[in-house]
């Protein structure tokens, strides 16, 4: 069973920030990122376990993708891949947050 893949809403406005700040300077790369982006969170409908566990918060129950510099944490709740929080790999980040619709 394929499950669905969503963002959270802080999780989009990072995402769209990410790709802003790559357009600014080189269209053709945002739109190669948001590509790749794409099809990595999409196999994790399939494959929700592919991603690491997050370093920082071992104990947390989020995994992350890495999609060339940033990292997406996400959480699998009631059939959904919550994709929570995108940040650059140079940031250190905060802890995922439990906002999830649905």
């Amino acid at each position: 069973m394929t499950l669905k893949v969503r963002f959270t809403p802080p999780a989009r406005a990072q995402f769209l920030a990410a790709l802003a700040y790559i357009r600014a300077d080189r269209p053709p790369a945002a739109r190669a990122f948001r590509h790749r982006v794409t099809a990595v969170l999409s196999r994790l409908g399939d494959f929700p376990d592919s991603g690491r566990v997050v370093p920082e918060f071992p104990d947390l129950q989020f995994r992350e993708v890495i999609v060339d510099s940033y990292r997406f944490f996400y959480r699998v709740k009631g059939g959904t891949v919550w994709a929570v929080a995108a940040w650059h790999g140079a940031q250190i980040p905060d802890a995922p947050a439990e906002i999830i619709d649905g």
